[in-house]
């Protein structure tokens, strides 16, 4: 047995959350070299922990953190295994690999919700507890492991474990992106309205998004994000463009002239 393990080993018997320590090397394949990080990462700030200088914590910082790291790991693969698409293409693989809902869903798998402490359910859809928790803790193995390792964690079984990256790439799932590239395309104004926002029947916010193409309406979808709310919008701005072609020549029509 390596002597680092070994010693990990050792750690584990003067550990507290001796599950939390076994359940993080389970899923990164790294023994915890400072448990607090990975403790840190599963406090949602419905729940802050009280640190012993006094002052809240949450996880929201090593979710920043991870965050810019997912970012960098994710494009530094991508440009490598792709090394003849363009940018655009890069961009939009890059989206819905990192994008809140794919790291809910990897969360989910991971059973993160089970060590997340916080007053928020994991089933609200708005929360996205999970997914932030993921990205605390990318955030934490970063900290603690160095970006060589924490580069392997997220490649080797985070990206290529829970997506398939063939099917991935056929999927046009950034509806907003392509949106934009056919007005500027076309030379076609587009603005994105928030024309309501409102609460559910479990209390979670709601937001209704609108898309103005050439000055007028093409659509409005509601989502448990803005973000969300615009993906939704531009989906049903291209199908009307793609079905109404009394529509789509309106807004041809608005076009600016060179």
């Amino acid at each position: 047995m390596p002597l680092s393990n070994a010693i990990s080993l050792i750690k584990l018997l003067f550990v507290k959350d001796k599950e939390l320590y076994v359940f993080i090397h389970r899923i990164t394949g790294y023994y915890p070299r400072d448990i607090k990080l990975y403790e840190l990462a599963m406090i949602h700030r419905s729940k802050p922990l009280k640190m012993p200088d006094g002052h809240w914590a949450n996880n929201e910082r090593l979710e920043f953190l991870g965050d810019a790291v997912l970012d960098t790991v994710v494009a530094e693969f991508l440009y490598t295994a792709y090394p003849n698409k363009h940018e655009g293409f890069l961009t939009s693989t890059r989206a819905k690999i990192v994008q809140r809902e794919s790291l809910n869903r990897i969360g989910n798998t991971l059973h993160l919700d089970r060590h997340v402490h916080a007053l928020t359910h994991s089933s609200s859809h708005n929360s996205y507890i999970c997914g932030n928790a993921l990205e605390a803790l990318v955030g934490a193995v970063y900290l603690d492991q160095g970006y060589k390792r924490c580069r392997k964690f997220i490649i080797n079984r985070l990206v290529k474990k829970h997506f398939n990256l063939h099917d991935l790439v056929k999927t046009e799932q950034n509806f907003k992106s392509r949106l934009i590239e056919w007005t500027q395309k076309y030379r076609v104004t587009i603005e994105f309205e928030l024309v309501d926002s409102y609460t559910d029947s479990n209390k979670n916010p709601v937001f209704r998004t609108a898309v103005i193409l050439g000055g007028i309406y093409a659509s409005d979808a509601d989502g448990y994000s803005k973000k969300e709310s615009h993906q939704a919008a531009s989906k049903k701005a291209l199908d009307r463009l793609k079905h109404d072609q009394q529509f789509c020549e309106q807004v041809l029509a608005t076009a600016a002239s060179e």
